[in-house]
């Protein structure tokens, strides 16, 4: 289960060299800890106050809250997109403060990200679309054929793999999104209101999705504020309210 703590032990910083020197099992460490984060925007908003959270390896969990509580910025700073305005954010055993350029996108290898609004290029086929990360990460062509057929099964759009997005359902582009993320084979998926612009159905499609991948070994993150979603699933939930997280 998640763990949300009160009070942080040890405030003992995690260093650059950690991230290359992982000597111990692997399974008895956090994939991610916020260690008394808080995030201030330039406007005065506190978008996390004081945040302590520990997700361990191959957790799936829940976090929800309403529109505009936090969501959002907790995931983009685990992905580095924003930096915390006091404590530490530490992913798979890195402190993302730490990390500039190259470091940063090595570790954003093994993060898969998803959506609400797929992000998807509306000029590329779906195939395309789920290949374009790999080719800019430099593999080649037969791992990349290798990889996209067993992903598009997955996901249940093999047979769309040479359709472009604006011939897709809502549900379909999401999948699509889903299949990008998790072409690469990231240890850690995160999921921004996935199903957000979904109808029921297509909602307990995805959801159906990346239960399968955190079956599978994956560590899945999802913010949400579908509480019927949520009750339908047994997975723990923490809650973002007014900056500050509690275990619902």
């Amino acid at each position: 289960m998640p763990v949300l703590t009160t009070q942080v032990k040890t405030k003992k910083s995690v260093h650059k060299e950690d991230c290359e020197s992982q000597q111990h099992d692997r399974n008895t460490i956090a994939k991610v800890q916020l260690q008394s984060v808080t995030k201030t925007y330039t406007n005065g908003t506190h978008a996390l106050l004081n945040a302590n959270l520990e997700v361990k390896k191959g957790e799936f969990l829940f976090i929800t809250g309403p529109s505009g509580s936090g969501k959002s910025t907790l995931l983009k700073l685990l992905y580095g997109q924003e930096l915390a305005t006091q404590g530490e954010v530490i992913v798979d055993e890195c402190n993302v403060a730490d990390l500039r350029g190259d470091r940063l996108s090595l570790l954003r290898r093994r993060i898969g990200i998803v959506f609400q609004d797929y992000k998807l290029i509306t000029q590329r086929t779906v195939a395309e679309n789920v290949t374009f990360v790999l080719q800019a990460q430099g593999y080649t062509r037969k791992e990349i054929q290798r990889r996209l057929e067993p992903t598009l099964k997955l996901v249940g759009l093999l047979s769309k793999a040479d359709c472009f997005p604006d011939q897709l359902s809502g549900g379909e582009q999401q999948r699509v999104s889903i299949a990008r993320a998790i072409v690469g084979t990231p240890p850690l998926l995160l999921a921004d209101e996935p199903t957000g612009n979904l109808d029921p159905d297509n909602s307990w499609q995805v959801i159906q999705i990346l239960q399968k991948l955190n079956s599978f070994g994956a560590t899945v993150i999802v913010t949400t504020h579908d509480e019927q979603l949520v009750r339908r699933c047994n997975h723990p939930v923490v809650q973002v309210r007014n900056g500050q997280l509690s275990r619902k």
